[in-house]
């Protein structure tokens, strides 16, 4: 917050040097809104758009650090990035999210706007719970406190989680007892208060479910809500941000289409996740039982990955992507672990590979059709920086909380807590949600006329329509895995797979389910054998605090990336 107050004290002197060098006797701001004069909706809409800014901003960090996404910034975890890298993140929740909700709140109770006022404090409760995730104790109860409170002090980590929890209550009750009107642009549900009821009890068994190692009562409160039967089940419920095609003033399309379809090489994927999909399943011929999402999440741009020329290779332990020079502690791990790129044209990188960039930008797997409205891998490997002309042109989603998610957790709380639910069915429901979901992403290729072999074909036919039909194979063959499992620390490495697929977009909760479990297990280690310790001493267990906080609040002290947040029992040891 020092950010915005040091911004207000700026205005506030050049205000006053303004008055006296000009002599008009301005008693308000001209450059500023005053809260009388502003428009509910106006608001409302910015808090939108700034929460899917804030949602997209935890991608890099905690996408990379569960191996979603490659993360690169060094060798090491305390390399892979910067206090600074967070400046971004920080400022939109503070100064940008929590004083626009506030503002809102008071003029929504002034004009009889509890739809307005409902909304905005969920936003605001998701946005503080998220803080906490990533960061640790930081400042609520002293923030937003303008010069009154310049350095605001960080808060516990629980006691910000329970203000956002009673927040949430104060939002349901006040949507259940009102009828009055709601905003004119609901990006999330076009204006359905029911919904936005649904999202948050939904916000509060996410909360539960997070919070179980540390909370006694998390599984009564978990069977409570899941009893009174209004949480996120269908896709028509789930909490996500719709964007657009819009190139231009403004530029409204999903951050990874911009990233890989313009004119950038793109962010690279991560061997180990797209191995996941792709490899990590076999049958008992030994054969690959591939993911059938892999079409819509990733897009290859080149058939073959090793058939590349040597100098677009950084593999680190051969210059060439050589599978009998596999790093030996990838073997200690798991010897089919992917090395530097794979079969069948997935051109990523390894984890913590921090080396130079090759001139690799045209061969690189990039984002595909879902959830960033890109292309569907259509086995033509098409060059994809063509200026935001390919595939669906960005209209995709910030896949904040869907009802697939919703089934993972409650299966996990059910094999960890002894709910009252039925895991296996919740594990498949979840599978089949997910699939449902992804496959519901369409795009202006599937009419394309394109030859694959001796068969020619439109995309729908030849590959949209194959895929969606190995889906009952896919949930059979992850239920007999289920089944045939020892214990349940096995079943619970199956669930943890499987909801980390389902995760694709969305890395704050991989990064929550990665550090409550630890599974799945047998992930790629860090490519730097010194960076890799089986003892969880090296692993980034929580973000550094924004340079932002740290240099402009006097009672902000920096943290390690070792520390854990509050509802991390220390029980989890990862690398």
């Amino acid at each position: 917050m020092k950010f915005s107050n040091k911004l207000w004290i700026l205005v506030l002197v050049l205000g006053v040097a303004s008055c006296n060098m000009t002599d008009l006797n301005l008693q308000d701001n001209p450059n500023a809104v005053s809260p009388d004069k502003a428009n509910p909706n106006d608001l409302f809409n910015n808090i939108q758009l700034n929460v899917a800014n804030f949602f997209q901003g935890t991608w890099g960090f905690a996408g990379g650090v569960t191996r979603m996404r490659h993360w690169g910034g060094g060798f090491t975890y305390n390399d892979a990035f910067r206090a600074t890298n967070f400046d971004g993140l920080w400022t939109t929740a503070y100064a940008n999210i929590f004083p626009d909700v506030d503002a809102l709140v008071t003029i929504a109770n002034e004009r009889g706007l509890d739809v307005h006022a409902g909304m905005a404090k969920i936003l605001k409760a998701y946005v503080m719970i998220v803080l906490v995730d990533l960061f640790g104790d930081v400042p609520y109860s002293e923030a937003g406190q303008g010069t009154d409170v310049i350095s605001p002090n960080a808060d516990p980590g629980a006691e910000v989680y329970a203000a956002a929890e009673a927040l949430l209550d104060e939002a349901i009750a006040q949507l259940e007892a009102t009828e009055a009107a709601p905003p004119t642009n609901d990006l999330f549900y076009g204006g359905d208060v029911a919904k936005w009821i649904t999202a948050a009890k939904t916000l509060k068994l996410r909360m539960a479910v997070t919070t179980r190692l540390v909370d006694g009562q998390a599984a009564d409160k978990i069977n409570k809500l899941v009893a009174d039967g209004d949480l996120i089940d269908e896709s028509s419920e789930d909490f996500q941000f719709a964007y657009s095609t819009n190139r231009n003033n403004p530029d409204s399309r999903h951050p990874f289409y911009t990233n890989s379809y313009e004119s950038n090489d793109g962010t690279y994927m991560a061997n180990y996740y797209m191995w996941l999909l792709a490899y990590e399943k076999l049958d008992s011929n030994g054969d690959p039982v591939t993911d059938p999402r892999i079409r819509w999440y990733f897009y290859r741009q080149v058939s073959d990955a090793f058939a590349q020329e040597q100098n677009v290779y950084s593999c680190i332990f051969s210059e060439l992507p050589d599978q009998t020079k596999k790093p030996d502690h990838y073997i200690q791990v798991d010897p089919r672990l992917p090395y530097c790129v794979l079969e069948m044209g997935y051109y990523g990188r390894d984890h913590l590979n921090g080396s130079g960039i090759p001139p690799d930008g045209p061969i690189r797997t990039v984002y595909g059709l879902y959830p960033g409205g890109g292309m569907f891998d259509d086995n033509q490997f098409t060059y994809t920086q063509q200026q935001g002309t390919l595939g669906a042109r960005g209209a995709g989603i910030a896949p904040i909380l869907l009802a697939s998610y919703v089934d993972f957790m409650r299966a996990e709380a059910a094999l960890t807590l002894g709910t009252n639910d039925d895991a296996r069915a919740l594990l498949e429901s979840g599978i089949r949600k997910s699939m449902a979901k992804v496959m519901s992403f369409t795009s202006p290729q599937f009419s394309q006329t394109i030859q694959i072999g001796p068969n020619t074909g439109t995309v729908e036919d030849l590959l949209v329509a194959p895929a969606m039909a190995k889906v009952d194979d896919y949930v059979a063959y992850v239920l007999d895995q289920w089944d045939n499992a020892a214990d349940d620390t096995e079943r619970l490495n199956i669930l943890m797979k499987e909801y980390l697929i389902a995760l694709w977009g969305n890395g704050i909760e991989a990064y929550n389910a990665f550090r409550r479990t630890g599974m799945p297990l047998k992930i790629q280690p860090t490519i730097e054998p010194a960076s890799f310790q089986p003892d969880g001493s090296l692993f980034t267990y929580s973000a550094l605090y924004p340079s932002v906080y740290v240099n402009r609040n006097q009672n902000a002290v920096q943290k390690t990336v070792t520390d854990r947040v509050w509802w991390d029992d220390g029980s989890v040891k990862l690398y």
